[in-house]
């Protein structure tokens, strides 16, 4: 059995007004909900974050999607590795099934769907590269310097204290599949044919939220992002550049909590025939230096 994909994550923060001003300054939609926020990309009918006010910034469950019928099966299917069902946190939506994985995050699968995402407008597809001449007599100054806004939320990584036994519990339950590892530092995850990684791991000494990934269409949508979230003061970053692993464009921003959020574009996309490999590679294939604390865990032991 293996989830459709990732859905949204919770995370409980000291000041929600705070969380309000900076995930829109990101580019996201966020409305205030029972207490709550929900954030969503503009354009696609789905909670992506979910933020909740509390004494301390801690990642407090992921959602994931399961195909619709399937809740029972999943159900004796989780039961059968061991793991208890419980109940859902207060303030969460209540629906599908919970469990704690092995560092104390609540996992939540559900049979929502995976909404589709807004599709990108033909001008921000439109590149000239060599004799690949895609746009003529259309300038595209003119509409680079639009605001960036992220069409789905396409990853997070979280950190763990044993990669292994992380990736280990994912796989047996969830069914995620090694993409890629960077032993000691980093393993990709994947849910089947699509983007290369959906989930993964950063080691710690602890659990925690290392970065949220959201997908924009192109270079422009990340560089002007990064432009607006450094005007609203968010200046610590890490980009613009490429990664090695998923090879995706990114730019970083440290939010107000420690944690990182990842405009990005351009990653590689597989199919079932994928084998994943361990790579000794840095993160990046060009880049600026990133921050030293950029694999910090900031995030208060549980």
């Amino acid at each position: 059995m293996r989830v459709r994909g990732i859905l949204r994550y919770g995370l409980q923060i000291p000041s929600l007004g705070v969380g309000h001003d900076f995930y829109r300054n990101f580019g996201l939609q966020v409305e205030e909900r029972d207490q709550a926020l929900a954030v969503r990309c503009d354009g696609r009918d789905m909670d992506q974050a979910v933020l909740h006010e509390g004494p301390r910034k801690q990642l407090q469950y992921v959602a994931f999607s399961i195909e619709e019928g399937s809740l029972a099966d999943w159900k004796r299917h989780i039961e059968s590795t061991g793991t208890s069902l419980v109940d859902a946190p207060r303030g969460a939506d209540q629906g599908g099934l919970w469990f704690e994985d092995l560092n104390g995050i609540l996992v939540n699968l559900r049979e929502d769907p995976l909404a589709p995402w807004r599709k990108a407008l033909p001008e921000e597809q439109e590149f000239n590269f060599g004799d690949n001449i895609q746009r003529v007599d259309r300038t595209r100054w003119q509409t680079a310097g639009t605001p960036a806004s992220p069409r789905r939320l396409s990853h997070m990584l979280m950190f763990v204290p044993d990669m292994a036994k992380a990736e280990q519990f994912y796989t047996s339950r969830l069914g995620l599949k090694l993409s890629d590892r960077i032993p000691g530092h980093a393993t990709f995850m994947n849910s089947g044919p699509g983007d290369h990684h959906v989930f993964g791991f950063i080691q710690s000494t602890h659990t925690g939220l290392h970065h949220s990934s959201w997908e924009v269409t192109n270079f422009d949508q990340i560089a002007v992002g990064a432009q607006t979230m450094a005007d609203k003061g968010h200046v610590v970053g890490w980009g613009l550049g490429r990664h090695t692993i998923g090879s995706n464009m990114f730019h970083y921003i440290q939010d107000p909590w420690g944690s990182w959020i990842e405009y990005s574009a351009d990653m590689d996309r597989i199919t079932e025939a994928w084998e994943g490999h361990d790579y000794e590679v840095p993160p990046a294939v060009w880049c600026p230096m990133a921050p030293g604390t950029f694999t910090t865990n900031f995030e208060q032991p549980r």
